[in-house]
């Protein structure tokens, strides 16, 4: 597998064209419960932790809160940029070392956006960084993979043509990782190019392991965009709100 994988794959515009038609509705919902629910002060600070082109940034931003939004890749951070405004920040960065600290109040990683790294440290280092951007007793979601839902319900194999350019996305997992390999057919390229996601089969108990490390306590579970809540077997998402305690 490609080491670092998502540096590349997160900075190409085919992913881009792959996911361009990602729910912004279900995305927009889901903000609007989750915040409903959280109930956050009108003069919350709130980072968006890996938050690609912006969209669920610039949503709460649009609600009236002050939002600053961080990630990996230079492409999505300059598109994100071309809607930063007084209350909406972005900047490039990696969200394995710190970045403000004790600052936030609020902090959000959706959409899978965690679980892309090689070893336990780096993973943890995310956490810590995290958490470290936090106040005490801020709020932190996490949106994840339901791995064991994701393990029954796999599809092994797709294809799609985008633009007239042709994805085979295959699909498969070990005891570790879920993978997903995209082969792209572009016919202005000579030879066709493929990249493979990888994301790590955390549960809730990976979860409180980095959580307890980095002074996070796990308060709510939710299973679904719904907030519904969490059953192993039936659930779509994992979840997870925890607050920062010293």
């Amino acid at each position: 597998m490609q080491e670092n994988w998502f540096k590349d794959w997160f900075n190409t515009p085919y992913y881009h064209l792959l996911y361009k038609n990602r729910d912004e509705q279900e995305a927009a919902n889901f903000i609007d419960k989750l915040l409903n629910h959280l109930r956050p002060a009108q003069n919350s600070k709130m980072l968006d932790v890996a938050c690609g082109k912006g969209r669920h940034a610039i949503q709460m931003s649009n609600k009236g809160f002050d939002v600053t939004g961080i990630d990996l890749s230079e492409e999505s951070i300059q598109i994100a940029l071309e809607s930063e405004n007084d209350h909406l920040h972005f900047y490039k960065h990696d969200m394995r070392t710190p970045f403000w600290i004790n600052y936030f109040d609020y902090a959000f990683n959706f959409f899978t956006s965690f679980g892309y790294f090689k070893t336990e440290r780096e993973n943890n280092n995310a956490i810590q960084s995290i958490a470290s951007a936090m106040n005490q007793n801020g709020i932190f979601v996490i949106d994840y993979i339901n791995s064991k839902y994701a393990e029954q319900k796999i599809v092994h194999k797709t294809e799609l043509d985008i633009d007239g350019i042709f994805f085979t996305i295959t699909r498969w997992y070990d005891d570790e990782k879920f993978y997903k390999k995209i082969l792209v057919e572009d016919p202005s390229i000579a030879q066709p190019i493929s990249f493979t996601e990888e994301v790590a089969r955390f549960t809730i108990e990976d979860f409180s392991r980095f959580f307890k490390k980095n002074n996070l306590v796990i308060k709510e579970i939710f299973g679904d965009y719904q907030l519904n809540s969490f059953n192993e077997e039936s659930s779509e998402r994992l979840i997870i709100v925890a607050q920062k305690v010293l």
